[in-house]
């Protein structure tokens, strides 16, 4: 299951909070003939931007740990010092702190950017990518990368999970509710069956409710590649998005969960697509063609 790293933290944390605060009885929103709605939405709203904010600060750590990318801390050979250097002269231009610079091992060409502010960031790149793309091409994509950081996509994106997350807390225990009352029997409306039925309903809509922040992630993927063209140029983002598309058979070692982030990701079809953080590379590459970029 193709879930993002972010989500997969949010989902996590809001799930722990919401069993905790149900075992030590914080249920302020419960009440002998049902659910006090306007109590429920609180406790939602509360706990779904929680959730959403604790995943975007931890952001960064998570991700170094998952791809088991090293922060360059001291460039070590000329291809690191020449990295470091183009991500200070990109982030200059694009008016944003300067990054940690990383490099993750991967065979497959890849990059991300990830971290709580545009101010406090990380970028990196893999081994493939450094490896097989030429210098040119390598600025675009980190120009990709730090134009994700410089449009606040990722602070963005955990205001929209905040969002989803609430709503998905609320009709939740709605659910939960209901069916207690209904199948259980259970006229006060919160007995054993709501803690369960509402945990599950949680899970469920969580991953349904995804599909909004997947839509957010694939629209800010072509804004991302205008920055990358701006700041890298035209010829060099286009170039690199279609040395991507011809790589697409070099097996991925990149987690699934940071695809958010990520430049390379190929297309899906049907259902799969409402799950795709990434627009086909065919329709970023035309984009690109038809934008009007010196």
């Amino acid at each position: 299951m193709r879930i993002l790293l972010f989500l997969a933290t949010n989902l996590a944390v809001i799930l722990v909070a919401g069993i905790t605060l149900q075992l030590l009885g914080v249920d302020s929103y419960l009440a002998q003939g049902g659910i006090q709605y306007q109590s429920l939405l609180i406790f939602a709203a509360v706990f779904g931007f929680a959730g959403s904010l604790v995943s975007l600060l931890i952001s960064k750590p998570i991700a170094k740990w998952s791809t088991k990318a090293k922060v360059i801390e001291s460039p070590r050979t000329a291809s690191e010092r020449w990295l470091v250097d183009t991500v200070r002269e990109l982030s200059r231009k694009a008016n944003i702190g300067m990054p940690d610079v990383a490099i993750f091992p991967a065979t497959q060409s890849n990059a991300f950017a990830t971290g709580w502010n545009r101010n406090s960031a990380l970028v990196a790149v893999s081994e493939g990518m450094l490896q097989r793309f030429n210098k040119d091409e390598i600025r675009a994509v980190l120009g990709h990368e730090i134009g994700h950081v410089a449009n606040g996509d990722m602070v963005t994106l955990a205001l929209i999970q905040g969002v989803v997350n609430t709503f998905v807390i609320f009709a939740s225990r709605i659910i939960g509710s209901i069916v207690d009352r209904a199948v259980f029997k259970n006229e006060s409306g919160h007995g054993p069956g709501f803690f369960v039925v509402s945990i599950v309903a949680q899970i469920v809509l969580g991953i349904l409710a995804s599909t909004i922040v997947f839509w957010f992630s694939r629209r800010r993927e072509f804004r991302a590649d205008i920055a990358g063209a701006e700041l890298g140029g035209k010829a060099a983002m286009i170039s690199a998005l279609n040395r991507l598309k011809r790589e697409s058979g070099i097996p991925d070692q990149m987690p699934d969960s940071l695809e958010a982030f990520a430049i390379n990701q190929g297309a899906r079809h049907g259902i799969r697509a409402m799950f795709m953080t990434h627009p086909p590379l065919e329709r970023r590459i035309a984009a690109l063609e038809a934008a009007s970029i010196p």
